[in-house]
């Protein structure tokens, strides 16, 4: 355990550089002060960083050459990158997700908390139906609206059914 806790701090004490894509640029971090290479040919004297417009011919092999040593650390830069684009990090993504999910959940508990029928703990009663106004009874049916007599009725073309099939 102590042996892995020791070369796993060794790791964190090394030098590192980096390339960070921003819009249509490029920054690369060189772990100290040094001069900038791209094919040979010096780009920038004593900077720790660099930061380039990113095109066709900014693509490429860069170097830093940087302490007494002349230690070099190497880039290769490809990639994408556009004006208007915009870098999402996962752990941000997650955390949009993970919100809205639990807005979602919210909004739901309050919309089902005041939309349940309110009701007594009690035993159910059974409805009622609304009382009548005024007491009177209803009409009686015309006799318009009587059963025809087949004895009465009459024998025109019209009159009957005819039933075919």
């Amino acid at each position: 355990m102590a042996l892995l806790l020791s070369v796993a701090g060794s790791e964190d004490q090394a030098p590192k550089g980096s390339v960070t894509f921003t819009g249509e640029n490029f920054t690369m971090d060189c772990p100290e002060d040094g001069t900038w290479y791209k094919s040979n040919a010096k780009v920038a004297d004593d900077s720790k960083s660099l930061e380039l417009s990113y095109n066709s011919d900014s693509k490429g092999l860069y170097k830093c050459v940087y302490g007494e040593l002349k230690q070099e650390y190497y880039f290769y830069v490809k990639g994408k990158a556009c004006a208007n684009c915009i870098e999402l990090e996962a752990t941000r993504l997650g955390l949009a997700i993970t919100v809205d999910l639990a807005g979602t959940i919210v909004l739901m508990m309050i919309i089902y908390k005041c939309t349940k029928k309110k009701s007594s703990a009690g035993s159910t009663h059974a409805s009622k139906a609304p009382a009548r106004a005024g007491g009177r009874a209803p009409p009686v049916p015309s006799p318009d609206y009587e059963a025809l007599n087949p004895n009465t009725r009459s024998e025109d073309p019209y009159s009957s059914v005819n039933r075919t099939g």
